[in-house]
């Protein structure tokens, strides 16, 4: 049955406006986003067979054109709009930090890292490049590397500290591997970077490590 045959409080449109978005499952909030299903599939339907496939939601907005568009009723034009949306998430979330103090909104932070390194099949340094009252200046990422390991340079951070004219600055890496506690490298690189930070007047606030869904601050642990 297509959805505009249930009964209006039934269908996840409805209910969305209705209830709020946070009423609804995965499976239709997927179909307000897919206004239509596929043959012999609701929107609801084709919701539900894209979170089996993938697993979790992470997974599924990381997946590639080719696995996205395995499942029938998908195509480039909907993984299109799915990364469309997903870059408008992580612009808001870019707006929230750079108008306020990044480091006064560590769940924002948190959110803005996991959108951009979970589920990424290799590892990634980034650098949060922050301004004297802590505003975001910009995000980049330095280094890339391996399933296990990525070279970091402390040199190239120092460097781009200065390029951006940061007063301070937040680090942060994936695990692909899932292991989210900070292995005996990580906190030794996390002291040398801070060393080499010191020495030209920026400070380092905060070393996140992203792994799955969960994200570890060296600040909250006191490992700074």
């Amino acid at each position: 049955m297509a959805i505009t045959d249930w009964p209006a409080d039934q269908r996840p449109r409805e209910r969305l406006i209705k209830l709020g978005p946070q009423a609804l499952s995965d499976a239709e909030l997927l179909a307000v986003f897919l206004r239509v299903g596929a043959a012999g599939k609701s929107a609801v339907d084709l919701g539900r067979e894209m979170t089996s496939r993938f697993g979790s939601l992470n997974r599924l907005f990381s997946a590639p054109l080719k696995e996205f568009s395995a499942i029938n009723g998908l195509g480039p034009a909907k993984f299109a709009q799915l990364q469309a949306i997903l870059e408008l998430g992580r612009r808001s979330l870019v707006e929230e930090l750079q108008a306020g103090s990044s480091f006064d909104a560590p769940a924002a932070v948190k959110q803005y890292l996991q959108l951009l390194l979970t589920n990424k099949p290799y590892e990634s340094f980034l650098v949060l490049f922050l301004d004297v009252k802590n505003r975001l200046i910009c995000a980049e990422e330095l280094f890339r590397g391996t399933l296990t390991h990525a070279s970091v340079y402390p040199r190239e951070v120092v460097k781009a500290a200065l390029r951006h004219n940061a007063a301070s600055v937040m680090l942060a890496h994936n695990h692909p591997s899932g292991t989210l506690e900070p292995s005996a490298a990580d906190c030794r690189l996390t002291q040398t970077l801070k060393q080499a930070l010191e020495l030209i007047s920026v400070r380092v606030l905060d070393h996140f490590i992203v792994a799955g869904t969960q994200v570890h601050s060296f600040a909250e642990h006191g490992q700074l």
